[in-house]
């Protein structure tokens, strides 16, 4: 978007890697924060020219998925085929995504500062006929948002994007109020070794949560178990070994019997049930997080947008949350690009707008699906089991509703086929 490189763009954040970099050895165990990146952010970072630098680090593609319910009653299996395409995903560890944005920016020509410190205060200057843009050292600073900073550093800006996670101090400090929920659930993430490649992204529901097995290149695996608090933190504390049979368990016969293919009339070997690869060793921190569902009020004020989970948070079942945060990056990136070739003010609230009325029915959407989920799947009961499993195997069965699943979780449809 050549009209925006005459921005100029200032990064506040603490982080040490954006000064000193971040440190990526391919002999180094995978971190065990990772994300699921859809076919949709990845076609996002190739924009930007980001996704070559995760390609030459540890990454996994995966074309297949297998989702399955504890009680043995029903499976489904998506292939990246069923919607003629070639890969359903990639995970990729965190520090991968955040390195090759920053190298990105670094090669980026704009002009930009960072700021390695913690926002302190922000206000709205006296609006004034000029609405020229401005930093510390401008003579104008009217009608712009005034950033004071930890370090004694003050900056005036036209537009302050809040991308600084769920306790967002850009949005307590813009005034915007939040709705949402703590769950009762926290989930235990890590890093684990098997005897084989894993190609496949896994995901079994159990009573107290889902349990997903995703590939992250060479011999490893990224472990999301949902769980109970007391649960999480009595397995946070048992032994590795007893840890790796307690994963191994809950992605084979404990909680329940396998599903049976050949009650679902499938075609094809590739359409049966499938055991996920044996987990043979932990190799991470066990890292335990509290899960919530939030949602701002507004994404959007005089100068200020919300982005990602300053915006939103949603349960991490679906592995969507990173995605709903680039689709908002690549919405607002849009709307300052419009807003920049016609001359309009890109802090002015009727700009933002169009951004906040795209942004919020998708995310929205997306939310209501998961939250329905935890919900669906915390509940032991015989007839709601059977529904369950009839979902799982009408998305097995039925073509046209399994590629619209797929389609909409891999962010190439806006809505799903129910909306």
């Amino acid at each position: 978007m050549p009209l925006t490189k005459q921005l100029s763009i200032a990064i506040i954040d603490r982080n040490p890697a954006l000064k000193s970099g971040t440190s990526i050895k391919k002999v180094d165990f995978p971190d065990p924060r990772v994300s699921t990146v859809t076919p949709a952010s990845i076609s996002f970072f190739k924009d930007i020219g980001a996704w070559d630098y995760v390609q030459q680090h540890r990454h996994a593609y995966f074309d297949k998925m297998q989702v399955w319910d504890y009680t043995g009653l029903g499976y489904t299996k998506y292939h990246a085929r069923d919607v003629s395409k070639e890969l359903l995903g990639c995970v990729v560890e965190n520090k991968v995504l955040h390195s090759s944005l920053f190298s990105c920016l670094q090669k980026n020509d704009c002009r930009k500062t960072i700021h390695p410190a913690n926002l302190t205060s922000m206000s709205l200057q006296p609006s004034s006929s000029s609405v020229g843009m401005a930093d510390s050292s401008s003579p104008s600073s009217k009608g712009l948002a005034k950033l004071e900073l930890s370090d004694g550093s003050r900056l005036y800006a036209k537009l302050v994007v809040g991308a600084d996670g769920s306790k967002s101090e850009v949005r307590n400090l813009a005034g915007i109020k939040e709705s949402g929920q703590k769950y009762s659930q926290n989930a235990i993430i890590c890093t684990v070794e098997h005897i084989v490649e894993n190609r496949c992204a896994w995901q079994r529901f159990l009573p107290t949560g889902p349990i997903a097995l995703l590939p992250i290149g060479e011999k490893y695996s990224n472990i999301v178990w949902t769980m109970d608090p007391k649960e999480s933190l009595e397995r946070k504390l048992i032994s590795e070994d007893d840890f790796v049979k307690a994963v191994n368990g809950a992605l084979d016969y404990g909680y329940g019997p396998h599903p049976k293919s050949s009650l679902f009339g499938e075609f094809s070997a590739s359409g049966c049930f499938e055991v996920p690869p044996k987990v043979v060793k932990l190799v991470s921190e066990r890292m335990v997080f509290p899960l919530s569902i939030m949602h701002a009020d507004a994404y959007v004020a005089k100068r200020v947008a919300l982005i990602g989970d300053a915006a939103h948070t949603v349960h991490p079942l679906a592995g969507q949350g990173v995605n709903l945060g680039f689709g908002d990056a690549f919405a607002l990136s849009k709307v300052i690009a419009d807003g920049v070739a016609v001359g309009s003010d890109i802090g002015e609230v009727t700009l933002l707008k169009k951004f906040e009325v795209e942004r919020r029915v998708a995310n929205s959407t997306m939310m209501t699906i998961l939250d329905g989920f935890q919900k669906a799947y915390t509940v032991d009961f015989g007839p709601l089991n059977i529904l369950r499993a009839a979902a799982f195997n009408a998305a097995n069965l039925i073509p046209p509703l399994k590629r619209n699943i797929i389609s909409y979780a891999s962010g190439e449809m806006r809505f799903p086929l129910f909306a």
